[in-house]
């Protein structure tokens, strides 16, 4: 039987956090997911819940409070439901956990940026970039980590924070033709990767629903806004994502139709 409500956008990297945090639980059960459609406007009743923000996912508690922000709603599962704990009970290795999650909001910052940029001239600068948050993480594995190729011995709270984001930057793979440095300066950042993206606890989502739903990102247009001569976004619940043909590799060239993206 449920006790929480997350309204949620479906392959949202903020929402599989959650996810991920309760099937390390084994409370997936306890949670109901309701989706909200990005690619029309916000109803009024969740905008009442929000206080008019449009940013998911939010948490409603049965008697009707609302907490907003992935990473509060992470500490309060985990605060709610403290066995098994996913996060680090020794107050040292919580510090070493929250400077690595410290490090997620300007990493993921510049892979959007990245994906949605649509200036050729940029691309070696955002490369240079993503190369260098990688390169960082690196580092810090290898002064802090306890474990390998975790930060820790197990799969914690800094990997349900990194792997969706992880996982969305396959985009980057498809329309920038970036993936992370294999030299030996990223070479444990790689390792953490890898093995982020691997964990059984993890699988809600796929390359392909990922590289299909973040296509209109590639050539400017978020959260379920329309290019020019399109009439549905890629983030359309409907024809189902897995259905679709794959998108074109690369972004730098006319854009696809509605319908070469599969969309009528």
């Amino acid at each position: 039987m449920s006790e929480l409500t997350i309204f949620h956008i479906p392959v949202c990297p903020f929402s599989q956090r959650v996810e991920i945090l309760l099937a390390l639980k084994g409370m997936t059960e306890r949670v109901r997911f309701q989706v909200v459609d990005v690619t029309k406007p916000r109803p009024d009743w969740l905008l009442e819940k929000t206080g008019g923000t449009t940013t998911l996912p939010i948490l409603e508690t049965p008697d009707g409070k609302v907490l907003k922000e992935s990473l509060v709603i992470l500490r309060y599962i985990e605060e709610l439901w403290p066995a098994p704990g996913i996060a680090r009970d020794d107050p040292y290795e919580r510090a070493i956990e929250r400077m690595l999650i410290a490090r997620e909001a300007a990493f993921t910052d510049t892979g959007y940026r990245m994906v949605m940029n649509q200036d050729p001239a940029q691309r070696d600068a955002y490369r240079a970039q993503m190369d260098s948050h990688f390169v960082g993480i690196s580092r810090f594995l290898e002064r802090h980590a306890c474990g390998d190729p975790y930060l820790f011995e197990h799969f914690g709270l800094a990997e349900v924070v990194f792997t969706p984001i992880f996982m969305r930057f396959w985009f980057l793979e498809h329309y920038e033709g970036y993936s992370p440095p294999t030299g030996p300066e990223a070479a444990r950042a790689r390792r953490w990767h890898d093995a982020c993206i691997a964990h059984p606890s993890a699988q809600q989502v796929t390359y392909r629903e990922i590289v299909t739903l973040y296509y209109d990102y590639a050539f400017g247009a978020g959260n379920g806004a329309l290019l020019p001569g399109r009439s549905r976004s890629s983030f359309a619940f409907d024809p189902a994502w897995r259905t679709r043909p794959i998108p074109p590799r690369g972004k730098f060239m006319p854009a696809a139709s509605d319908a070469d993206l599969g969309l009528l």
